[in-house]
């Protein structure tokens, strides 16, 4: 080392996030005192965010394999196999505390971030998801939240022309301090041209591309991996500026280059920038880097190796070429307009190794930044079971409380959020914003992909175990609905402060959950995202591990969708009877409680259930089909309704008090078949499709209810 190390204090120590415990580790693999630049590296690649550091012992359990799973968790996004040669690519993951402090920035970037992990493995994206959580909308400052997210996913997005093809969005107060953003892309690549992202060969050129390095976003992922308290605004430097159109060069720069042989490995600058990408390439290549920081392209002066090392800029990639190949490379980039630079080469040893003005500024051991980086079992509690619901309360009208529910904000239309994304450009989109799923076609073939995102909080809150199980399932069942084989899912997982042992149960509750049913269900997990601290002065959000679910659709036209086709057709209820109200959305909205525990998941009867009701599309004789899921089964008709401007003749005693009609229960789907056409597995008859009403409540007041809640709640007007 050429620079002496600057004194390294206790206050630096802990403003970067480490424990007295963890500084010591550092000290040690270092064999002495880091200086700042390297504390940094350490402080970003051992923060929750990027190390996973409380998390990685029970994401283990979670089942990761299948015959058609190309490529599980540990790389920028999972593969699946989709036949004749085809892969989708996957992932999801959260923006929260960016988007906190900045909504559309947080929002906008955590989009552009997600691409990126897709574009980066040889996938053009096809389309995008979100899965959203907000608080009350009354709340300080929510409405802004809630427009300015919104907003950002619809500006990138729209911009960088991917389809946002659905997602969901709930409120509940435990997201007043703390929203969650969660971004999802869904890419497609030839097999034979999928790209990884371990560094290899020696004497290689380490090659830097896309936009320039400036001051934003430095220290993102620390900040993400802590609290919030009174003075987060404070951290509004933090969140990085996404620039879209600098994006969608970046995709077909790649692409273009990725058509070609000169790529050895790729990797994309998201959450701590240059030292992740340039960390993980090199440990999982098991080789060493070394970079020169003053060939770093970058938009401001006098900017040090610690803020190159740290920035989060956007619209950045690091890649390995082959040799002689840079020149070519070089042309690809200049041509679409980006910056490209040979900053560094591969080298022997596992050194991470940076200069800067003739002079080694920093050299560090790699296996202690990633595969050797803390990992810690934290000490947790199960969460209490729940009991029993006590003074069931009953309906004096189940059509005035099912016109509540339909406007309550959790079950009023998103109509309002998915106009503002541009969900048919590509003109691949087969199935719009609204159903049980999303389909995209697979450009050029009769094949469709389904996508889902689903998770339900209160039922996690109330119980992780059957929380994580039903998760999964409820994935696993949007995708069945809309005529789909369920293939495989991502998760990201946000949940509260770890160093709580409430919390690690919760974490620990839903994983057992999530695994079992990722098992019963044959639905591997093959990529994810973890996000703790999700919590402001002490107050935690609900645990909310949302699943992505993706399906394959052999040929869109055999697609099913949930809108009544025609009058006079049978209405049967497929599935388990069950009228469970606990936790339920009829229990909270119509009742104000929030107690009991929540719907038993029997993973048994949910594949069962599940298998008949594929078993009705496949034959053609289902017309339309719907899950049971939040409100239960009159809000699933009012739904089917409402799609086929058609309404439902229920038979007499078919849902004869709230537990029927309002009851939670799972594994449940409501289809519709020819009036001489009987269900081969246990159904029950409900009703006829007709007229112009649903409990009683026509068409026109369903309608004005559910699609004009949500925009009135954000204008302010009752």
């Amino acid at each position: 080392m050429t620079h002496p190390a600057p004194e390294i204090t206790p206050q630096i120590v802990a403003d970067h996030g480490f424990t007295p415990d963890e500084y010591d580790r550092v000290v040690a693999s270092m064999g002495r005192v880091p200086n700042m630049l390297e504390l940094g590296i350490f402080s970003v690649m051992w923060s929750e965010h990027c190390s996973y550091k409380s998390s990685r012992l029970h994401l283990a359990k979670l089942p990761t394999k299948a015959p058609w799973v190309i490529c599980g968790p540990g790389e920028n996004a999972g593969v699946i196999d989709i036949g004749d040669g085809d892969a989708a690519i996957f992932k999801m993951e959260s923006h929260n505390h960016p988007s906190f402090i900045e909504p559309y920035q947080g929002a906008a970037t955590g989009v552009g971030g997600i691409l990126r992990d897709v574009f980066t493995m040889g996938a053009r994206p096809v389309a995008n998801m979100n899965a959203l959580r907000f608080g009350e909308i009354d709340a300080p400052k929510m409405r802004h939240l809630i427009k300015g997210v919104v907003a950002g996913i619809g500006g990138y997005g729209n911009c960088v022309g991917v389809p946002t093809v659905g997602g969901e969005t709930n409120f509940h107060k435990a997201y007043n301090g703390n929203i969650i953003v969660n971004a999802m892309t869904v890419g497609v690549a030839r097999q034979d041209k999928i790209f990884y992202s371990a560094a290899a060969g020696i004497g290689n050129s380490v090659v830097y591309v896309g936009s320039k390095t400036g001051r934003d976003g430095i220290h993102g992922a620390t900040m993400a991996s802590a609290e919030f308290d009174d003075a987060s605004e404070d951290k509004r430097p933090t969140v990085q500026v996404g620039d879209p159109f600098t994006e969608k060069l970046l995709i077909e720069a790649c692409l273009e280059l990725m058509a070609s042989d000169a790529i050895v490995a790729i990797q994309d600058m998201g959450a701590a920038g240059l030292t992740s990408s340039s960390v993980e390439m090199a440990s999982k290549g098991g080789v060493g880097l070394r970079l020169d920081l003053d060939k770093v392209p970058v938009r401001e002066t006098r900017m040090t190796p610690y803020e190159m090392m740290l920035s989060e800029s956007q619209e950045r990639m690091l890649m390995v070429l082959k040799p002689g190949r840079e020149a070519f490379a070089e042309a690809i980039f200049r041509k679409w307009e980006l910056d490209f630079a040979v900053i560094g080469e591969v080298v022997e040893g596992g050194t991470l190794t940076l200069t800067f003005h003739g002079e080694t500024v920093g050299e560090i051991p790699l296996a202690p930044l990633a595969d050797a980086a803390p990992k810690y079992d934290r000490p947790w509690v199960p969460t209490p079971k729940r009991a029993p619901l006590a003074d069931v309360p009953e309906s004096a009208d189940l059509g005035a409380d099912l016109l509540a529910l339909m406007a309550c904000p959790d079950l009023a239309s998103k109509r309002w959020i998915w106009e503002q994304y541009d969900h048919m450009v590509g003109a691949d989109t087969v199935q719009r914003p609204g159903g049980d799923a999303a389909v995209v076609r697979v450009h050029g073939t009769k094949k469709a992909l389904a996508i889902t995102t689903d998770c339900t909080p209160r039922y996690c809150f109330a119980d992780p175990v059957e929380g994580g199980r039903q998760a999964v399932a409820e994935a696993w069942r949007n995708l069945v609905a809309v005529g789909a084989r369920p293939l495989a899912i991502t998760d990201c997982m946000n949940f509260g402060a770890p160093t709580r042992p409430e919390i690690m149960g919760q974490f620990v509750g839903c994983i057992e959950g999530m695994a079992e049913a990722c098992r019963a269900l044959d639905f591997p997990v093959v990529s994810g995202n973890v996000s703790l601290f999700n919590e402001t002065n002490g107050v935690g959000i609900l645990p909310t591990p949302a699943v992505g679910g993706v399906g394959l659709i052999a040929d869109y036209d055999r697609q099913m969708t949930l809108a009544f086709k025609a009058e006079g057709e049978a209405i049967w209820l497929v599935g388990a009877e069950s009228g469970h109200l606990g936790q339920s959305l009829w229990l909270r909205e119509c009742h104000g409680r929030e107690d009991g525990p929540p719907p038993p998941v029997d993973l048994a009867a949910e594949r069962a259930a599940g298998d008949a009701v594929a078993a009705l599309i496949a034959a053609g004789t289902a017309t339309a089909v719907h899950d049971v899921s939040g409100g239960g089964v009159l809000v699933a008709l009012a739904r089917m309704a409402l799609a086929g401007n058609i309404g439902a003749v229920l038979d007499a005693d078919a849902l004869p008090d709230a537990a029927a009609a309002f009851g939670e229960g799972q594994g449940r789907y409501l289809v519709t078949l020819p009036a001489d056409v009987s269900p081969d597995q246990p159904a029950r008859r409900i009703g006829t499709t007709g007229g112009n009403r649903v409990a009683g409540v026509s068409i026109e007041r369903l309608r004005a209810a559910n699609e004009g809640a949500l925009p009135a709640a954000l204008t302010g007007a009752i």
